[in-house]
């Protein structure tokens, strides 16, 4: 029986290591990334999580999102005495509330979590780490906010139920020993994105505190062009490849993956939208030094009448922030943003940054030259799978919380 079950085991991981080989890319990891064989390592054991979860979904056993999900929250929690952990809902929304034990007559600093995994994967559980090293760094009330994950429901629940708690937390801040005036949203990737389309629409609520800040750690903020020069630079770079970004936006939205190729040639973005966005999306805006590993201008396609119409959810605000309209943009928070050097998105960090200091908001830029997608959050699991990278990134994130 045991000689069975290992035959079969062989074979299995055989099945996924052949179909992985050829339906996936392989890594191009620059030599300017620090820890680039631990990155390898990594990039292959996350390929090979994939295969799995896309055979098994393939032969019946278990749907590929319920598999990921599910190995993500395998992630172990550290221990930690000092902290008071509760699980509430705000509404209709999980949230879990991490606080220091220590007694503070003071009322303390309050951050809202947004998770990434585009909408589809990530949990409260598998962000663990980061609420609980934020609260203890900072001294904050951190508020980690479990949305409700697609395809079970559709977006943009997840950017409402992210606002929903939001406003409920800003509301209620004090019986949670918060000063209102002192709420802070953050989030990494998608998360980010979500960070930015909440700030984005509290910006006119009369009836609420201002948010104190905002911190997007390397997010997603446009679709118009996936050809800047970060794109192109890196679109083999783990952990966030070109072709997988796309894939993964479009089942979040739950489009048709057929259209990846005419959404890199530009097909998507009609003239009149390519008009509108070319003073806010265009590698123009990136400074030079951005463009030096080999960008090249992409040319340009006629638009298809029947893509732009099919896509046009994309476009919105909530989806793409960068595309918010310029009377918005003057009326958000202070901002901190992180972008990592060999990250696809990369140049939607540093567009959004030069459109929020066009109009004069406050921006905190913290730019790892040694990173990619993903390192901050690595950073918090040991020497074995952190990245140096990522931990400078974590230090810059609490310094600038420590002002708020």
């Amino acid at each position: 029986m045991e000689l069975l079950l290992a035959i079969f085991l062989a074979v299995l991981t055989g099945i996924v290591a052949i179909a992985f080989y050829y339906e996936h890319p392989k890594a191009e990891i620059p030599h300017g990334i620090s820890e680039r064989q631990k990155l390898y390592v990594l990039h292959y054991l996350m390929n090979f999580g994939l295969g799995l979860a896309t055979f098994l979904d393939k032969v019946g056993v278990i749907s590929e999102v319920h598999l990921l999900r599910g190995m993500m929250d395998t992630i172990p929690p550290l221990k930690d005495s000092r902290l008071l952990i509760e699980d509430l809902r705000f509404e209709r929304v999980k949230v879990r509330i991490y606080q220091l034990k220590t007694s503070n007559k003071n009322l303390r600093r309050g951050i809202l979590y947004f998770h990434g995994g585009v909408g589809r994967l990530g949990s409260i559980r598998a962000y663990e780490r980061k609420c609980r090293y934020f609260c203890r760094k900072t001294n904050s009330v951190v508020v980690s906010v479990g949305y409700r994950l697609a395809p079970e429901h559709p977006y943009p629940t997840q950017f409402e139920d992210c606002l929903t708690a939001t406003i409920h937390f800003l509301r209620t801040a004090q019986d949670h020993g918060v000063d209102p005036s002192r709420v802070v949203i953050c989030g990494d990737s998608s998360g980010g994105t979500l960070t930015a389309a909440v700030a984005q629409a509290l910006v006119n609520r009369r009836d609420l505190p201002k948010l104190r800040a905002q911190i997007l750690i390397y997010p997603f903020l446009q679709c118009v062009d996936l050809n800047l020069p970060s794109y192109q630079q890196n679109k083999g770079v783990p952990i966030l490849l070109k072709e997988r970004t796309l894939v993964l936006g479009l089942k979040y939205v739950n489009l048709d993956l057929g259209i990846t190729e005419e959404i890199f040639k530009g097909c998507h973005v009609s003239e009149d939208r390519r008009l509108k966005y070319q003073k806010w999306v265009s590698p123009d805006y990136i400074p030079h030094e951005f463009k030096t590993r080999g960008y090249k201008p992409s040319p340009t396609y006629l638009p298809s009448k029947e893509l732009c119409e099919m896509v046009k959810s994309m476009f919105d605000p909530v989806f793409s922030p960068l595309l918010a309209e310029d009377s918005v943009i003057p009326q958000l928070p202070e901002t901190f943003i992180l972008t990592c050097e060999f990250d696809v998105l990369r140049d939607d960090g540093l567009l959004y940054k030069k459109r929020l200091e066009d109009h004069g908001i406050k921006v905190t830029w913290c730019h790892l030259q040694e990173g990619f997608h993903g390192t901050v959050f690595l950073a918090l699991f040991g020497k074995v799978v952190g990245f140096r990278s990522g931990a400078k990134g974590l230090q810059k994130i609490v310094n600038f919380l420590r002002l708020m």
